[in-house]
């Protein structure tokens, strides 16, 4: 039988969104690859899984990986929602900075109620997208994730619309807003140099050098 959401502890809601994020961007999911995301020990994750199995959240099988039950991908879409709810709350209510939303939400999403977010969700015009661009799953629980690519795939010439960026990285997140860059800005690349050096794009007015690492985490969509 599966956990309620009110049975279980902030670290078990940790782990399947750890999961869910994994799952989505890799497939499969191992216990080192969950270790290094949540920086724990792999004897840890694997003790955790165990537990996440027993609460009916995960399928488990030995040197393949683990997978969300049903149950378990919407325990980690509810988090997910609640997280992305509040960091466009506080960044749009509350001018707390992009960067430092992230933080914060992590403590809140694990204490907001039921009632709070249909409240936070109405009071926000019910959003589709938080701060860094990541989609926000319904209140029915199902999430729309967009097709992008990584601007550092883009070539000289092409022309893209910036519309995410993880929010894992706060010093990326304040380089792009001391520069006045946020998703939905349009761009064209003018120049992009080898062995993942850096990308120069225009930006309106503005032509931006942006290294190689930040420009892998920029994602983008191609302008047809």
């Amino acid at each position: 039988m599966a956990a309620r959401r009110s049975d279980v502890s902030d670290a078990v809601e940790n782990y399947a969104k750890a999961i869910y994020a994994i799952q989505d961007r890799d497939g499969t999911v191992t216990t080192n690859a969950l270790a290094e995301r949540l920086g724990v020990t792999p004897a840890s994750a694997s003790g955790m899984v165990k537990k996440l199995d027993g609460l009916g959240l995960v399928t488990h099988v030995p040197y393949k990986g683990v997978q969300l039950t049903e149950a378990g991908e919407r325990l980690a879409l509810e988090v997910i929602r609640h997280h992305r709810l509040l960091e466009l709350y506080l960044a749009e209510s509350l001018d707390v900075p992009w960067d430092r939303v992230h933080a914060e939400a992590e403590v809140l999403e694990h204490v907001l109620s039921e009632e709070l977010e249909e409240l936070i969700a109405a009071k926000l015009g019910n959003p589709t997208v938080d701060p860094h661009g990541d989609p926000i799953p319904t209140a029915e629980l199902e999430i729309e994730e967009r097709r992008t690519e990584a601007l550092s795939d883009l070539e000289p010439r092409a022309r893209a619309t910036f519309v995410r960026i993880s929010d894992s990285d706060p010093e990326m997140l304040r380089y792009l807003a001391d520069r006045g860059i946020a998703p939905g800005d349009c761009f064209e690349v003018l120049d992009k140099q080898p062995f993942d050096g850096p990308i120069f794009a225009r930006f309106r007015d503005q032509v931006h050098v942006l290294g190689g690492a930040l420009a892998k985490a920029m994602r983008v969509e191609l302008v047809r």
